[in-house]
């Protein structure tokens, strides 16, 4: 439930990829999950690229490209189905996959932000 992504420059591969991983620590953000998948479909733009992600059944897997497996599988997601559409450009798809899961909300969480948080103790009872 929580995914972080940086970028980092070096002389040398090794020194780019440590402060990569080092940027991508300080912003590990969290992100809203139902069950192994994600609770609703979701759409994200970054620059040209476009990415769809979709809630997937129990057992389905990851069905999406490597970019965006990379990502998703990060975050803990078992199941889900996506389309990359739009740019290949692997830091602009990696963004975009970013702020789709950013951008996930429960149904708890809506109902908490709308002020109805009465209602959800009467939608789990019923």
């Amino acid at each position: 439930g929580r995914v972080g992504m940086g970028m980092g420059k070096g002389a040398e591969v090794s020194e780019a990829i440590k402060k990569g991983g080092e940027n991508a620590r300080s912003r590990v953000a969290t992100v809203s999950l139902s069950a192994n998948t994600i609770p609703h479909e979701v759409y994200s733009e970054f620059g040209g690229a476009k990415v769809l992600l979709r809630p997937a059944s129990p057992g389905t897997g990851l069905i999406c490209g490597k970019t965006v497996r990379a990502v998703v599988e990060s975050a803990g997601v078992k199941d889900v189905l996506s389309k990359s559409l739009g740019s290949k450009n692997t830091s602009n798809v990696a963004k975009a996959t970013l702020n789709a899961l950013l951008s996930l909300r429960t149904r708890e969480q809506i109902l908490k932000a709308r002020g109805l948080e009465h209602r959800l103790t009467a939608v789990k009872t019923a």
